[in-house]
């Protein structure tokens, strides 16, 4: 039996690399979080609350979280319906609809910001019309709701492709062929397999719409109390020196990515423990959502 050739490098080399690992990931992860919270409260406790009591960071926060169930609900719709034309269906296009999905990833949030005001700026392409109807999208609501689906809506998509494409179409043929419709073919088979990714991929977008800063920060206009999220904001008490409000505001982000990690180190083991079992069953056992139920 031969040994595995990680474990036969010197002791003083394993130790090496590990105190190497874990000096790098407290100074650059582990100490910035503790610092927010210590900044956060070097005024005391009272200091702290009266900061997210203020008029300014309650509507912050409402408007981080209202463009956080808009946006991602849309996000949701669309990742199933891209990951589903592309795994299920071959057409011509597929790899441009692929590169297009990909296209936020590699496009600066500044750049897509820009983008919507010369679409939608006064001076942009629809702006005299969006103007002469009183509809206003830049520095406005719709137009934050807009940079943030932008920015965040390769997370679902890109998700659930690999998962759907190794998966096949095999037990959504079966079930056609056993006289189930689309929906319940939808619910009974294909939703049941890609739960934990569709989770997944749900948690990713959340947490990056509601921290999104560049992209938001162009279209915004920094309307206080208006058109701030809560990372505008933050910025906007910095800059006015603000220190103890603007950490504790940043501390509920903070927060917000540490409740991430654990929610998604969850799924992740709740998804590896559904492969194990997956591993076990025989290879002739039907699946579940297929099995015939007792009458």
């Amino acid at each position: 039996m031969t040994r595995n050739s990680t474990l036969s490098e010197p002791r003083w080399v394993r130790w090496t690399l590990t105190t190497v690992a874990l000096v790098f990931l407290g100074l650059f992860l582990a100490l910035p979080l503790v610092t927010v919270f210590f900044e956060a409260f070097r005024k005391g406790a009272g200091v702290y609350l009266a900061s997210l009591v203020d008029p300014d960071a309650l509507a912050a926060i409402r408007l981080t979280l209202l463009v956080a169930f808009i946006a991602v609900p849309l996000n949701l719709v669309f990742g199933i319906a891209a990951a589903w034309a592309i795994a299920k269906f071959s057409f011509r296009g597929k790899q441009f609809l692929i590169t297009l999905i990909d296209l936020p990833f590699s496009v600066s949030p500044v750049v897509a910001g820009l983008i919507y005001v010369l679409m939608f700026g006064a001076q942009g392409w629809f702006g005299p019309w969006l103007q002469a109807n009183d509809w206003k999208i830049v520095f406005a609501v719709p137009g934050i709701v807009l940079a943030t689906v932008f920015v965040t809506f390769p997370f679902v998509a890109r998700e659930l492709i690999p998962l759907m494409q190794a998966q096949g179409s095999d037990e959504e043929q079966a079930a056609l062929t056993l006289g189930a419709s689309g929906w319940q073919m939808f619910a009974r088979v294909t939703l049941p397999n890609i739960r934990w990714a569709l989770l997944y991929g749900v948690i990713l977008c959340n947490a990056r719409a509601m921290g999104e800063f560049g992209a938001v920060s162009v279209v915004s206009g920094h309307i206080r109390g208006l058109t701030n999220t809560i990372p505008l904001h933050v910025e906007i008490l910095y800059n006015e020196y603000q220190f103890a409000a603007s950490f504790a505001v940043a501390s509920l982000l903070t927060l917000l990515a540490v409740a991430t990690l654990i929610v998604k180190r969850i799924v992740e083991w709740r998804t590896s423990r559904l492969v194990v079992g997956d591993a076990d069953l025989p290879p002739e056992a039907p699946p579940a959502a297929l099995r015939p139920r007792a009458a």
